[in-house]
């Protein structure tokens, strides 16, 4: 008796998923095609995403093989598509390439690629050395207040890079004579614990040199 229980059980189960597959046969359907869809547009989207890096890279290498100069105008133009692709790695190189053979010497142009670069980066660290670059390449020709905009992010952080910020910017006041800020970033690389101990013996030594501190 409980067998037979068990088969009229059984056979009810069954017919039970049976009729939920007829009844969701589209809803299912469609359920599968979307996951499909979903996977292959992941998997084709890396791989359009590894072929273009890869034409990236290309494209880049070929390019520094050559000794360019600003009359080498096309190459010039691929560079700044490089740039422009935003690709972590191919584009800090191009304009790297660029700054280092004097390629370009439209300030703004130049400021434009950095913005682009810094956007392009995944790694904080990383972003952080291409602002502290920026900084570099303006700091003889802006403002001190337009210098600290573009080193905030790293002033405000614990960046490794913060200390080589705060020596810029005493460089920075001590290229214009005003002795009393360039001590006061001096002092502060001094006092804090995790600065770089190279910088920190930099900074005291200057310190000791300038104001017999």
């Amino acid at each position: 008796m409980s067998e037979d229980i068990e088969i009229i059980n059984q056979n009810t189960r069954i017919e039970k998923i049976k009729n939920f597959f007829s009844s969701n046969y589209k809803k299912l359907i469609g359920s599968l095609a979307l996951i499909l869809f979903v996977l292959f547009s992941y998997f084709g989207y890396q791989e359009y995403k590894k072929n273009l890096k890869l034409g990236v890279a290309e494209i880049y290498n070929q390019i520094v093989l050559k000794e360019i100069t600003v009359e080498n105008t096309d190459d010039i133009e691929q560079l700044v598509k490089i740039i422009e692709e935003k690709d972590p790695i191919y584009s800090a190189l191009s304009l790297y390439y660029i700054l280092e053979n004097d390629l370009v010497n439209d300030q703004n142009k130049i400021n434009n690629f950095f913005d682009l670069v810094i956007k392009s980066q995944k790694e904080k660290e990383i972003e952080n050395l291409i602002i502290y670059k920026k900084a570099m390449y303006n700091a003889e020709i802006i403002s001190e207040n337009d210098l600290l905009d573009i080193l905030n992010p790293i002033l405000k952080s614990e960046s490794v890079w913060k200390a080589h910020a705060l020596l810029l910017m005493a460089d920075y006041f001590e290229h214009n004579n005003n002795l009393i800020k360039s001590k006061d970033f001096l002092k502060e690389i001094t006092n804090s614990e995790s600065v770089n101990n190279e910088i920190k013996t930099e900074a005291e030594r200057r310190l000791k040199r300038k104001f017999g501190d």
